[in-house]
């Protein structure tokens, strides 16, 4: 054993701590920087960090075996006293060396960069920062190694005095080892030691937003929030406002605090007369904290269920922190916008006596009716609370969507635009990209591409689109997550449904669609017409290959991040 050795072992463990940590920083981006969140996240994924186990265990022989110093020189350690490392522990301490390094070179190979991810990770100034972080703790860690591994001794050769390096062949080891194994703990920690500056930053950033916000009086803001249908609402409101109104909304999901504020520093002009702020919340209480920032005038809430249980922890929490946005409002004398045939909404409702009412069940304030339903579109009549009516149709497809746009109609009207200025833009209303978007691929085959965080009332409403069409009906799912205790039961309920409704199903993930497969399977299916794919590619390439006399008509139904 020699410093050379040392020192390589060194570098390879290096390389494989950079690219371990890429995959750990990847990872907490996704689960958005939370780190109790992520915690969770590494107890479920637990079997991902068996081999940082096994290392470290290795890593604990290695210091038992090797408790004797070796020397660059031994004829020189042998006038030091000290014995050669000849013994039956160097030759097994070698053994274990080698096949840590074999462990450190698989991390690397799993984690090479150019590996394709659904959305891969981003290097924001947040992350930056937390990457020094973490470098600053593996130096410290290498460092405190390579101290460990070699001193300078004055001895006496031949009645000379010389300089001679003792190389230690136990802690350096241990402590790089230790550092590689540690690297899915120290990420999460370089977070938690980042948190005060990263609050820090944010405060500035959100303070800024907010000044920005009152140099604007003549601004009027709409919050939009739901369990589901927020980001079509805040689409389809945009699409009607803009045919009188200058207006702004936030972009694709930006429903978070530093997203919002993002919006608000980036793009509102003095010009704006409308800022649409979807606002999103996976926790109690953050949809308060979206309201101290965007300070909306309006709110429309346009569902409440079962999402995000998680971290909710119960339904009860769920509707207290979306109808913290109708709280927001009536305090400020503004006008919240309920989806009526919502029951938790409804149930609610009657806490907020000035709130307008929107549906297609009797007793809301606006009310479609008359709809018909068809796989070129749909169409609807809207009566108005002064009992005015106004037929409408859109290329959207299914009843479900009436609910949105008849939303985003009530609002529109209430700021004074008729209803039979608003036919116009209703009838332009285009599908929001991964929500019920239908893909014309040409020839033999048609996606309907409703990817983008499924839920069960959505899951149900795809299923009914899929139902419209006269062809063959297939299924690729992953099915639904962050449902919590309900996430096997809605699952199984969301396979007995899909039983119902499909020719074939495609399931996306073994372990993950169990629940689905078991509700297929109970609902007295052929599985045959089953097929239970590892990834989504898998999945296509078997779509493509499937053989039928008619039309394949695919629905996409939901496509779970890199980190599930």
């Amino acid at each position: 054993m020699n410093l050379v050795l040392w020192i390589i072992y060194a570098v390879i463990a290096l390389i494989a701590t950079v690219f371990l940590g890429l995959r750990e920083f990847h990872m907490l981006q996704l689960n958005g920087y939370k780190t109790p969140e992520h915690s969770r996240w590494m107890k479920k994924n637990k079997k991902r960090y068996i081999p940082n186990c096994l290392m470290l265990i290795l890593s604990a022989i290695l210091l038992f075996l090797s408790p004797v110093i070796n020397t660059l020189d031994p004829v020189k350690a042998q006038k030091l006293g000290d014995p050669v490392y000849v013994s039956a522990a160097g030759t097994i301490t070698l053994i274990l060396l080698i096949v840590l390094m074999l462990f450190y070179l698989g991390i690397i190979l799993a984690n090479k960069p150019g590996k394709k991810f659904k959305k891969p990770l981003v290097y924001t100034a947040r992350m930056k920062r937390m990457m020094i972080t973490f470098g600053i703790l593996i130096a410290a860690v290498f460092v405190g190694a390579f101290f460990s591994a070699a001193r300078l001794h004055t001895i006496d050769t031949d009645g000379e005095a010389e300089k001679l390096l003792r190389f230690r062949t136990n802690m350096p080891f241990f402590l790089v080892n230790l550092g590689v194994c540690l690297t899915p703990i120290l990420v999460p920690l370089s977070n938690l030691i980042n948190k005060p500056v990263e609050k820090a930053v944010q405060n500035w950033y959100i303070n800024d937003a907010k000044r920005i916000l009152s140099e604007c009086p003549t601004l009027h803001k709409v919050g939009i929030t739901g369990s589901y249908g927020k980001t079509s609402m805040k689409f389809y409101l945009d699409e009607l406002l803009n045919s009188q109104y200058n207006t702004l909304k936030t972009p694709e999901s930006f429903n978070t605090p530093m997203g919002v504020t993002i919006t608000i520093r980036r793009d509102l002009k003095p010009t704006h007369e409308y800022f649409i702020c979807e606002m999103g919340a996976r926790r109690v209480h953050e949809i308060k904290e979206l309201c101290g920032i965007a300070d909306p005038h309006d709110g429309i809430i346009t569902s409440v269920g079962p999402q995000h249980l998680e971290t909710f922890g119960s339904i009860e929490n769920v509707v207290n922190t979306k109808f913290e946005l109708a709280d927001h409002v009536k305090a400020k004398g503004g006008k919240i916008y309920l989806n009526g045939d919502n029951e938790l909404i409804r149930k609610k409702a009657p806490e907020y006596p000035d709130a307008v009412l929107y549906g297609l069940q009797e007793g809301n304030h606006y009310r479609a009716t008359d709809i018909s339903v068809s796989d070129r579109g749909t169409e609807f009549t809207v009566t108005a609370p002064n009992g005015e009516t106004q037929r409408f149709s859109m290329k959207l497809l299914g009843e479900h969507n009436v609910q949105n746009v008849l939303g985003a109609i009530a609002y529109a009207h209430g700021t004074g635009i008729s209803l039979e200025k608003l036919t116009l833009p209703v009838k332009r209303i285009a599908a929001v990209p991964h929500r019920l978007q239908l893909l014309d691929k040409g020839g033999n085959m048609t996606f309907i591409d409703d990817a983008y965080n499924s839920n069960p009332n959505g899951c149900r409403a795809a299923l009914n689109v899929l139902g419209l069409f006269d062809a063959c009906r297939i299924l690729v799912t992953p099915g639904m997550v962050e449902l919590g205790a309900k996430q096997e039961e809605l699952n199984f309920e969301f396979g007995q449904e899909a039983a119902k409704a499909c020719d074939h199903i495609v399931l996306v993930g073994k372990t993950q669609t169990v629940p689905i497969y078991n509700g297929i399977r109970d609902a007295g299916y052929d599985m045959d017409n089953v097929f239970v794919a590892d990834s989504l590619n898998e999945a296509l390439a078997h779509v493509n290959a499937y053989q039928t006399d008619r039309k394949k008509i695919v629905l996409l139904e939901n496509d779970l991040p890199d980190n599930y």
